[in-house]
């Protein structure tokens, strides 16, 4: 049993909150918002979330304007949202969770054809969901996005969300600035490190001058885009040609970010996350590559795309607890804040590890879809182990409501099998 201040299921302060426990809902993208606003679906998914034994569960995505949606079945934060996410926010406070909001613009990631939108991006990009390439944003839209972020965050405030953060990773559209693949720009938010760094600071900085205190407020940091082998895997030397050459964020500019965030003083804590949406989504998730499942998602020039390229596209990650350790434990030593280890923490002896390295909270996705319970009962009997088996196939019913497949029965459980 955790003592009253050890052990991932004691109490903790992040910012000006206090969690229940250490163990926080991380945002995957519910798919429960056909026309752009709260449904009695999502309300009912993150309530048995947070029934489920979460300190805090985390409402994906919250775009800040319609065009930084990844399509338009997507809530963006207006005033018609807000009755909604009051409910939402009641019912996860019920249960006597915490609630966050997500906060990002999707950039490069979003459907053109769908949001019926430009995509934006920091230079003219590829944006494959909508067949297009982006418009490249001009320094009075980097103004106007730094308003928008400062009204979504007002908004959730005011629905009820005690939490905020903001979507840096992944290749969004802040993690596109950073990326000096994608970014080539030659103004102030273009080519050295603190260039592409700034917009990523200034959102910060504009949504805790719109929330002061009445939030926590973190952001989800890309430790490595997936563009060649991470640094940590590379010698200094090749390190230093690599720096050389045009390629992804990785985990040396990803820890000096972290520092410029950190001095600005904005921030309650950094989440470390890694991939892109763009270049190589299954970094961040390691486990099976579901690619048949994923192309049958889609449609028309999408499917047949996706059936060409998927083993490009959808790569094999080969899944165990923890994974994303050894680039989170860079970005822990390079700054004090509290950080929250998101990527493969199913058990006890993975939310061990992540307190012993020096991880203040946990971020769990999949097994929590799989079992809503098992920060329950994992508080109950630390030798519980995860029914997840990692093999992502929930996600592509992000485009018809997020789920397991083996939980909903339209998949049958290998392990049930297994113990028949």
């Amino acid at each position: 049993m955790d003592s009253p201040t050890t052990g991932p299921f004691s109490p903790a302060k992040l910012g000006p909150l206090t969690l229940r426990n250490r163990l926080i809902k991380c945002a995957t993208f519910e798919g429960m918002t056909p026309d752009a606003v709260v449904t009695d679906e999502l309300i009912e998914f993150h309530r048995e979330v947070a029934a489920g034994g979460v300190a805090m569960s985390t409402v994906a995505y919250c775009a800040i304007s319609p065009e930084g949606r990844t399509d338009r079945h997507q809530i963006y934060m207006r005033p018609e949202a807000v009755p909604g996410l009051q409910k939402l926010t009641d019912a996860i406070h019920s249960e006597g969770a915490l609630a966050a909001a997500q906060l990002g613009h999707a950039g490069a990631v979003a459907n053109s054809v769908s949001n019926r939108a430009k995509a934006l991006g920091p230079s003219h990009i590829p944006a494959p969901m909508g067949m297009s390439v982006t418009r490249k944003v001009t320094a009075d839209d980097i103004a106007e996005l730094r308003v928008k972020f400062r009204r979504a965050a007002r908004l959730a405030v005011d629905s009820g969300f005690d939490g905020l953060e903001i979507h840096c990773g992944h290749n969004y559209l802040i993690s596109s600035f950073l990326s000096p693949l994608l970014n080539r720009r030659r103004d102030s938010y273009g080519g050295s490190l603190v260039n592409r760094a700034r917009i990523a600071r200034e959102v910060v900085e504009s949504v805790r001058e719109e929330v002061g205190d009445e939030a926590a407020i973190w952001v989800k940091l890309n430790t490595y885009d997936g563009v060649g082998r991470p640094d940590i895997e590379r010698s200094p030397k090749a390190r230093a040609r690599g720096r050389a050459k045009l390629s992804g964020f990785n985990i040396d500019e990803a820890c000096q970010v972290a520092q410029l965030l950190e001095s600005d003083g904005h921030l309650d804590a950094i989440e470390p996350t890694a991939g892109s949406s763009l270049l190589n989504p299954m970094y961040l998730f390691h486990g099976d590559a579901p690619r048949k499942e994923f192309a049958d998602a889609f449609s028309g020039a999408m499917k047949y795309g996706l059936k060409a390229f998927a083993p490009v596209f959808l790569k094999n990650y080969q899944y165990h607890d923890g994974y994303l350790l050894p680039l989170a434990r860079e970005l822990r030593k390079a700054v004090d804040l509290p950080m929250i280890l998101l990527g493969g923490i199913t058990d006890r002896p993975s939310m061990d590890l992540a307190m012993a390295e020096g991880f203040d909270f946990m971020a769990m996705g999949r097994a929590i879809l799989r079992e809503p319970d098992l920060p329950l009962r994992l508080a109950q009997d630390p030798a519980t182990q995860s029914k997840c088996i990692h093999c992502n196939l929930c996600m592509p019913t992000i485009y018809s409501q997020t789920r397991c497949p083996i939980r909903t029965g339209e998949v049958p459980d290998p392990l049930a099998a297994v113990s028949s």
